[in-house]
């Protein structure tokens, strides 16, 4: 089995990134979507973080609460970095037992917080995501109710933006309409020796 060529997807919140990684499954790749394997992780990791956090953190189900565990976490960076000791090694094996397991030709790992993580170290390429800040404050307004201090609030709890562009391989930036932006995909396909259809012939 021929090792596939892995490319990170991350970005700053609210830019686009998962609108990004679905383009490039549009054109054939599989997307590795690490906020769903967070997901899976707070089950089977429950007894752990239970241990850590205590039962606060549970709903009425005894099952553990994204919200009332966020709220903990976001709060205090020690905790937060406990939560990531706790969860980010699963992650990390489960995405790399898909990529292990995968047939495509292609690979994308669509995770917000790939460079803090230290995924990037499995990919062949990192790309990053961004958009200004006024249209990424509308989306996840939209998206999660946020305000402006809430937005503030998360990206101050991941590293600075600046240092995540400066480990990204290619800048993607999305700021204009979704055929842009599968333009810029398939720009990058393309640089990587990707076939994708030819552009639209100018009318």
């Amino acid at each position: 089995m021929v090792k596939p060529f892995v490319v990170g997807l991350t970005g700053s919140i609210g830019a686009g990134k998962s609108t990004v990684a679905r383009l490039f499954a549009h054109r054939g790749a599989q997307v590795i979507d690490a906020d769903a394997l967070g997901h899976a992780a707070l089950h089977e990791r429950r007894e752990a973080i239970v241990a850590a956090f205590g039962d606060g953190i549970l709903d009425e189900r005894g099952e553990i609460s994204r919200s009332k565990l966020g709220a903990v976490v976001f709060a205090d960076a020690q905790k937060r970095r406990a939560l990531e000791a706790i969860v980010h090694p699963h992650i990390r094996h489960q995405a790399e037992e898909q990529i292990a397991r995968s047939e495509a030709r292609l690979v994308v790992v669509d995770a917000a917080l790939l460079i803090e993580a230290g995924w990037h170290r499995v990919c062949d390429q990192v790309v990053y995501v961004d958009a200004p800040w006024e249209m990424r404050l509308e989306r996840v307004k939209a998206r999660s109710g946020w305000d402006a201090s809430a937005l503030e609030a998360r990206e101050a709890a991941q590293m600075p933006l600046t240092f995540k562009r400066a480990h990204a391989n290619h800048i993607v930036e999305n700021h204009a309409s979704l055929e842009v932006l599968q333009g810029r995909v398939d720009d990058l396909l393309r640089l990587w020796g990707f076939p994708t259809p030819p552009p639209p012939s100018p009318s």
